[in-house]
């Protein structure tokens, strides 16, 4: 299976590339921001001087200005640690505020990223993968690594700037206490390493499970989905099936958020304990005839070591969360990794006239099976509609008709033969071009919860009310447009369910007029209305048809009798061609299917 295929689940190795060869991507994503980033890094940098100065000075108030009475000089100490504690708040509120806009860039970044991508799939992908599974990544995977993006960055270079500060002003003070403050710090680095790494791998579990629970709200949910659920008497047990998915995930956010928390909490009381101790040893020291330490000095000592708790604890708990968010940055990655069949050549032709020819020249087209081996769905065509012309495709479900028509505007891409349009390979065309050139109208009408104008725009931004107004006449949906309360203002409703079939194929003929494309893909756009409703489609894709090449892929043959060339698909192969009279007479398959719609007719 290709990658860009739907249902498509890295194996281990896509997935789990290697952590500094990740480290190095997730630190690309900041390049852009480096100068910014440079002065938070000189904001903390100044806040972390600032506050190892602190004890320093409360050294000197206990051992020289209090004792030797200076009230001046004591003064003066006070209100340096007066100052030392504005000036750490001031930094710290500057680099919180430049952090956290990066953080936020970052975050826009990388969901218009992943976004680009997923809007650069081909159609293969979105056919075979959940809905709610995409809107995941982009809002759980990406909304997941806020904290991270926003301050952990910040945080790692502010902890590990006041570590290094602080543990050079303690040797400063007295190296001896230093080495016994600092004997278990490598077993309390080795502790969070493997908090993190246990961390890392239910998080990858939990957003896999948030990912599951998204689609089935996504598909439950919507308009369809509540009318599916209700007629079928299954809302009880779509209830059922939402609550199991969502007991996992609560089993999965309490280990998440309990894994190593015990192992963390005995690296929390033994720095906390760690005070008493380095009292404990000046003391036992002095009894033995050790060195003796001042007053001052060790309650400055005891102060720094206090400050090296917060930011080493904070330290240890950020390398815990890093390695929790590769498991994020890891599903986004793979989304921004999936390789794009369907891109512009380097160098595309741009037609800025169109005449709309469209040939099929021994087109294949194969899909890669799961077990490796491929299905051809095309084989052999060769068919020409000549500019203005209407073709016919017909043939039983399965025979290969949708795909067909939808290599003309490259939602698949050839795997044989060439598909040209006025006589350039349209994989030589740039997307603007095509985009011009092809209207899709299908079964399927697809309308945005929005009003009918912004519907309508969406073909031409920049139509007038007038244009609006003649393409709906065109399409015969004026005047019930107008008869709503709103007019054009009307809100449609999620996926148009405040109209009809017919209403909803109207609107989006009338979308499609708007764009006037010289060539119109019609695929089975009456096929699911009922024959009254389908009668004024008729007329209305009638008038979208005029002076317009036309690829129809028809259901009812009652609509294709008046093309130019009726093409009849078995099983991926063209088994006829001709006009209506043509294969009427033939008397072979076409003449066939006539004689089953004719029995048909009546029950509609």
């Amino acid at each position: 299976m290709h990658h860009d295929e739907p249902g498509w689940t890295p194996s281990p190795s896509d997935a789990t590339s290697p952590e500094p060869r990740q480290m190095r991507r997730i630190l690309a994503l900041f390049r852009p921001y480096r100068a910014r980033l440079a002065l938070v890094g000189l904001l903390v940098g100044a806040a972390s001087l600032v506050s190892v100065a602190t004890p320093f000075l409360l050294k000197e108030i206990l051992d020289t200005a209090i004792p030797q009475g200076r009230t001046g000089l004591l003064s003066l100490l006070a209100l340096g640690m007066i100052l030392s504690a504005v000036m750490t708040s001031i930094f710290g509120v500057l680099q919180t505020l430049i952090s956290t806009t990066v953080g936020q860039r970052v975050m826009h970044d990388l969901r218009t990223a992943v976004y680009g991508r997923l809007q650069r799939m081909s159609l293969a992908f979105f056919t075979r993968t959940r809905t709610g599974e995409v809107q995941s990544r982009i809002a759980n995977d990406i909304g997941g690594m806020q904290a991270t993006v926003t301050s952990t960055a910040t945080s790692l270079v502010s902890n590990l700037t006041s570590v290094v500060a602080t543990i050079v002003a303690m040797v400063a003070l007295d190296w001896r206490l230093t080495a016994v403050s600092l004997l278990l710090l490598p077993v309390f680095v080795w502790i969070s390493r493997r908090v993190g790494r246990e961390r890392k791998k239910i998080t990858t579990e939990r957003q896999k499970q948030m990912a599951a629970m998204a689609a089935t709200v996504t598909e439950s949910l919507s308009v369809s989905g509540i009318l599916l659920g209700r007629t079928m008497g299954r809302a009880d047990s779509l209830t059922r099936s939402f609550a199991d998915e969502s007991e996992q995930l609560v089993g999965l956010e309490v280990r998440s958020n309990m894994a190593g928390r015990w192992r963390m909490a005995v690296i929390t009381i033994v720095m906390a304990a760690m005070p008493a101790v380095i009292y404990w040893v000046a003391g036992v020291a002095l009894q033995f005839g050790g060195p003796a330490v001042s007053i001052g000095t060790l309650v400055a000592f005891v102060s720094l070591q206090q400050g090296l708790f917060r930011p080493t604890v904070s330290l240890l708990a950020t390398g815990v969360q890093i390695q929790t968010s590769l498991a994020l940055f890891q599903r986004i990655f793979e989304y921004l990794d999936l390789p794009i069949d369907i891109t512009e050549p380097e160098k595309p032709v741009r037609l800025d006239t169109i005449k709309g020819e469209v040939r099929f020249e021994d087109v294949e087209f194969r899909y890669d099976a799961a077990d490796g081996k491929s299905a051809a769905i095309l084989d052999g065509i060769d068919v020409t509609v000549p500019a203005g012309g209407s073709l016919a495709v017909v043939g039983p479900t399965g025979s290969g008709k949708s795909t067909l028509s939808y290599l003309v505007p490259r939602l698949y891409d050839v795997t044989g033969g060439r598909v040209t349009l006025d006589g350039v390979d349209v994989r030589d065309l740039d997307f603007d071009t095509l985009a011009r050139a092809v209207g899709v109208v299908s079964q399927e009408t697809y309308l945005f919860h929005a009003s009918v104008a912004e519907n309508l725009r969406f073909a031409k931004p920049d139509a007038t009310e007038e244009e609006l107004h003649a393409a709906a006449r065109a399409a015969q949906i004026h005047e019930h447009i107008a008869s709503l309360p709103d007019g054009y203002d009307t809100v449609v409703g999620e996926r148009g369910h405040r109209f009809s079939g017919g209403e909803k194929q109207r609107l989006a003929i009338a979308r499609t007029i708007l764009r006037d494309p010289p060539i119109l893909i019609l695929d089975e756009a009456t096929s699911a209305l009922d024959t009254r409703t389908e009668f004024a489609v008729q007329e209305a894709i009638d008038a979208l048809s005029a002076n317009r090449t036309t690829v129809t892929i028809a259901h009812r043959l009652s609509t294709i009798r008046s093309a130019d060339q009726i093409v009849v698909l078995d099983g991926g192969q063209v088994a006829e061609r001709g006009t209506h009279e043509e294969l009427l007479e033939r008397d072979g398959r076409y003449a066939a299917l006539v004689r089953r719609d004719s029995q048909l007719e009546p029950a509609r």
